[in-house]
């Protein structure tokens, strides 16, 4: 679960989120538009504990402060940023097992096979990501950001360059995810109807 009550975050002297509220309970999806720059990157960013907010009044995941404990929200965190983060030089299955080292997994290589096969990439696991098309690495980083188990999914345009295959892959995970209870919040402006709620992040407010 989370909960968020008037979150800020400036850059120099302009306000990128005035003051965000939002709950998001367990096993449930939901969809942020809105348009460029209004700070839809900026808030999943800040959720995954890659950037720090100015200012709240409540800002918790499975009842740990974002800012005060990074460790425990890290670990309960699946992020998909808008561009890939992977080393271009290392394979998938490198990759993958990397990130779980990071996670300090066990059994690593098994679940990394079983990310790869659930992300129909299997048959290019020994290929370096510096080749692969968009699309699988959309897929690489859906595997990435599931690997691990964790209670909620934060996607920056998870639908981006996904073809069929790609596109039953993501369905499946928000099917598993609400059988799981597992939340979801994805930014997207597609597939809006697959979420249970829609809401609008504009002049720093979501509403």
């Amino acid at each position: 679960m989370l909960s968020l009550k008037a979150l800020k975050k400036t850059f120099g002297s302009r306000s990128i989120l005035k003051s965000v509220d939002l709950e998001l309970k367990d096993g449930e999806v939901i969809a942020i538009n809105g348009p460029n720059g209004s700070g839809k990157t900026t808030l999943l960013r800040i959720l995954a504990t890659l950037m720090r907010p100015d200012s709240y009044t409540t800002a918790e995941l499975d009842g740990f402060d974002i800012s005060n404990s990074t460790e425990e929200v890290k670990a309960r965190v699946g992020y998909l940023p808008h561009s890939s983060i992977f080393y271009p030089e290392l394979s998938g299955s490198e990759n993958l097992d990397f990130w779980s080292k990071m996670h300090n997994l066990d059994n690593r290589e098994q679940l990394v096979q079983e990310s790869l096969a659930n992300a129909g990439l299997s048959d290019f696991s020994e290929d370096r990501t510096g080749l692969y098309s968009a699309g699988m690495l959309q897929r690489l980083g859906l595997a990435m950001a599931t690997i691990h188990n964790p209670t909620t999914l934060f996607f920056d345009e998870p639908f981006n360059n996904l073809d069929t295959k790609g596109l039953e892959y993501l369905n499946s995970i928000i099917s598993d995810s609400r059988e799981k209870n597992r939340s979801i919040l994805m930014v997207t402006h597609q597939k809006e109807e697959l979420a249970d709620k829609v809401l609008r992040l504009e002049k720093g407010v979501l509403s």
